[in-house]
């Protein structure tokens, strides 16, 4: 046992993502009311972690998730490929008009002083359709999975989705493997299903089969029900806050082994100040900081999270694992899309204090 979990040294797959893929149109630095061409990206939060931990780390990975058999569901499903994802598809069929469909999502980059601006269409998506009994996890499982990993956003989808997680995380434990929830609070998207209370009430028994979480504290406190911090953070950058908060974390949820986050002070849109911390069974890690200069920074969160299970999946020491995930995250930023363009020497290079030197 390391980290307080229990990690089993071999599978067929060694992380699993269950979750909604989307593709988002970027209109770059012009505002998309202004665009006259976009870039697509293949994304979700939980494909994102999958698809960085393929083609980066070098891990054998998976997703369970929706997919329509129309050509948005083509596009998509080459890119799972070309990640190196291994998918696990609910497949559902086009009515040729209204769906169900793939989701989109619309984006610009902002440039300085103006903001990035993001929106959706996830109406008649077929993730949302998902319900218990649609994956068959015994099969799934039978090679053995080291890791299953799924988030907020897919819980918030519709009522049934909630469901299907707990079904996963119930399987994914009583096979041996380690489940990791990423809490990614979204309020329009709990509105729809319920609201705030719904919310703290589902995820409240989603965390009952949760080792390890991912989020800041404003998504304990919304999403979990957990007080407040008693301790102000003096900047973005101060982990204090998000520490003290841990003590009520496990109150709640004695059985929850890590919860860990990034740490972001956005000076302007291309600027950013970063770092992580992790709180891992009862002791607390720290990444260095550094400063972005940012071409995209979505998936920023998901390239954390890849590194720093990349690092608990290796053995690496805790600190290790949390500059692996903050230099990875940092690396994201510098590429368009959602998902990673990084190696793995870069990351490691970059976690030991490289620099941005040339590479000859």
């Amino acid at each position: 046992m390391k980290y307080g979990l229990t990690i089993r040294p071999a599978g067929a797959l060694d992380f699993l993502s269950l979750g909604a893929l989307v593709h988002r149109l970027d209109s770059g630095i012009i505002p998309f009311r202004k665009a006259t061409q976009c870039d697509i990206h293949v994304s979700g939060g939980e494909f994102n972690v999958a698809a960085n931990l393929s083609d980066c780390f070098g891990l054998k990975t998976g997703i369970a998730t929706a997919m329509v058999d129309y050509p948005v569901g083509d596009l998509i499903a080459e890119r799972v490929r070309a990640m190196g994802v291994q998918p696990f598809y609910k497949r559902f069929a086009h009515d040729g008009v209204h769906g169900p469909n793939m989701a989109t999502v619309y984006s610009d980059r902002g440039q300085g002083v103006r903001a990035p601006v993001v929106f959706y269409n996830r109406a008649h998506e077929a993730a949302q359709r998902l319900k218990p009994g649609d994956f068959n996890w015994p099969e799934i499982l039978a090679g053995g999975v080291r890791w299953l990993h799924s988030g907020g956003i897919f819980a918030a989808l519709s009522p049934t989705t909630a469901e299907v997680i707990i079904e996963a995380f119930q399987a994914a434990q009583a096979a041996g493997a380690v489940t990791s929830f990423d809490l990614n609070y979204r309020a329009k998207l709990w509105n729809i299903v319920g609201g705030h209370d719904r919310a703290v009430a589902v995820l409240d028994r989603l965390i009952k089969h949760v080792d390890v979480i991912i989020g800041n504290e404003e998504d304990l406190q919304m999403g979990l029900g957990i007080p407040g911090p008693e301790v102000a953070a003096k900047s973005k950058l101060d982990p204090s806050a998000f520490i003290s908060m841990m003590g009520n974390v496990r109150k709640k949820h004695p059985h929850v082994k890590i919860v860990a986050t990034t740490l972001r002070e956005v000076h302007s849109t291309n600027r950013h100040a970063w770092g992580a911390v992790a709180w891992m069974d009862g002791r607390t890690f720290q990444s260095p900081t550094c400063e972005l200069d940012v071409l995209d920074r979505i998936g920023g969160g998901d390239g954390y999270a890849a590194g720093f299970i990349y690092g608990l999946l290796t053995g690496a020491d805790p600190q290790t694992a949390v500059n692996l995930g903050w230099a990875h995250g940092a690396l994201l930023t510098t590429f368009p899309g959602d998902t990673t363009m990084a190696t793995l020497e870069q990351v490691q290079a970059f976690a030991q204090g490289g620099s941005a030197r040339i590479q000859r």
